[in-house]
């Protein structure tokens, strides 16, 4: 086990802030831009300089004309070396760990207390955005860097590190979290020898990148829980809530637990001319009505869950708040015009804050497509391919980071008369692997339509400066 820093209600707003939202909007640029404003808000490293190294590490890429970084990638490996020298720039000790992890430390005041950890991931899907993960990573080094120049970096109470994980998409391998996972001490000693499409294992990446790693090395890659006080991670909202309320910052509640099941629907095969609609046993048809049935469970899970022993008040409150369903894969065989398919496949991803009410929700879910199955003369096999439960920010961390969040704000916009908002977050983060570790905490910052993983992903350059005046505000207080 090793010790940090040894090397080895969604939105509670009142209806006043809703008619404001676009006047502050609107507003925000120009009032951080008053004269004298700029320089003592630190906007030269905090957005200026930030925004430019953004820029700059979305340009490192392994493919040409789109960018895409995956697990210990030759691109990644270089978006390593220039986020290890802007750490190092910041004043950090750094190194590099046995799973491809960049961590950046500073010791403070007092080196046996415990440490605050401060991450996001490196890695990229394909054809990303260059805020992903990056964003987190360049304003936590930002914010200390701020420290740095004005002297005020040894003043820390506890040390402080930035960790920049290397694998959080799982694109290359399949496996999300490699990264987070092993400093938490969560990651199975057998995820060494996944394997990507061209055969190659992680460990065979890790090697080929001088880094020697093996069972035992593994395990001893985990923090100590006792020598870390918390985790804190500013990631893009990936979501439009934000931007329609017209403020930069939000405080995330918790992370949205999920269930990926994959559906095989088997029928009769046949002449798409010949078969009487009567006497067909169509999956594609029984396939398309499962659909729509999820769609409407999903959109009133109240209705369904009348008999649910298990569901109290609040899960039905937060299944009506948070559940979100999704079929992204559907495929069928024989897939030709003219025949009445055999089987149809799809996919079915299911997200809510409240682990109780998901369960619930699969099992419904899974009662009504066998009805209907077996109304259709068809059969049906379900799969739970991927479980993870939600996991609840903590809420001492959420209030330093929601007082933090006021106090950027305020300083760049003047006077707001309501809260920093709090949301759901419905995407995986590396705050859910490092929950097993310690108590966690999250920042969201507004990005553009709410899109991401996508080259359209955007971040305003005074939102990225809000970001990073946020996390400086929150390293003050551990002064």
């Amino acid at each position: 086990m090793a010790t940090a820093g040894v090397p080895h209600s969604y939105f509670p707003f009142s209806l006043f802030l809703l008619l404001l939202s676009s006047t502050l909007s609107s507003s925000f640029s120009a009032t951080a831009e008053k004269e004298g404003k700029p320089r003592s808000l630190h906007s030269e490293i905090l957005r200026d300089e930030a925004v430019a190294r953004l820029n700059e590490l979305g340009k490192v890429s392994d493919a040409v004309g789109y960018l895409e970084r995956t697990f210990m990638s030759p691109a990644s490996v270089r978006a390593g070396i220039l986020i290890r020298e802007w750490m190092e720039d910041a004043g950090l000790r750094t190194w590099v760990d046995s799973m491809g992890n960049l961590h950046g430390r500073v010791e403070g005041r007092n080196t046996s207390a415990q440490a605050l950890l401060i991450g996001s991931h490196m890695d990229t899907v394909v054809d990303a955005g260059i805020f992903d993960g990056s964003l987190g990573i360049i304003s936590a080094i930002s914010a200390l860097k701020v420290l740095e120049s004005n002297g005020k970096l040894g003043e820390l109470k506890r040390p402080v590190e930035v960790i920049a994980f290397s694998d959080e998409e799982g694109v290359r391998f399949q496996s999300t979290f490699l990264g987070s996972a092993a400093v938490a001490g969560i990651l199975p000693v057998t995820a060494l020898n996944i394997s990507d499409k061209s055969g190659v294992t992680v460990q065979d990446v890790l090697t080929g990148n001088s880094i020697e790693i093996t069972e035992k090395s593994l395990l001893e890659m985990k923090y100590d829980p006792a020598s870390v006080w918390g985790y804190v991670e500013l990631h893009i909202e990936q979501g439009p809530v934000l931007e329609w309320i017209g403020l930069p910052l939000a405080v995330v509640k918790g992370i949205a637990g999920q269930t990926r099941l994959k559906v095989t629907v088997r029928g009769s095969q046949g002449h798409a001319g010949t078969v009487p609609m009567s006497m067909r046993r169509d999956p594609m048809a029984a396939a398309a009505e499962l659909i729509v049935l999820l769609e409407s469970l999903c959109k009133r899970p109240q209705e369904f869950l009348l008999d649910c022993g298990n569901c109290n008040e609040y899960t039905l409150e937060s299944l009506s708040t948070s559940l979100v369903c999704t079929v992204g894969e559907i495929s069928t065989w024989p897939s030709a015009s003219n025949v009445i398919p055999g089987q149809v496949t799809f996919t079915v991803d299911l997200r809510a804050i409240d682990d109780v009410g998901r369960e619930a929700v699969v099992y419904e879910l899974s009662n009504q497509i066998y009805k209907i199955c077996d109304r259709r003369s068809v059969s049906c096999i379900i799969e739970r391919k991927h479980d993870a439960n939600a996991v609840i920010c903590d809420q001492e961390l959420s209030t330093r980071l929601q007082s933090a969040a006021y106090t950027a704000v305020h300083r760049m916009m003047g006077e707001i008369h309501e809260e920093v908002p709090v949301l759901m977050s419905g995407a995986g983060h590396d705050a859910m692997a490092i929950s097993h570790l310690t108590k966690v905490g999250m920042l969201f910052v507004r990005c553009r339509g709410g899109i991401s993983h996508s080259p359209e992903e955007h971040v305003l350059d005074d939102d990225v400066w809000a970001a990073g005046m946020a996390l400086l505000s929150f390293l003050e207080s551990h002064m």
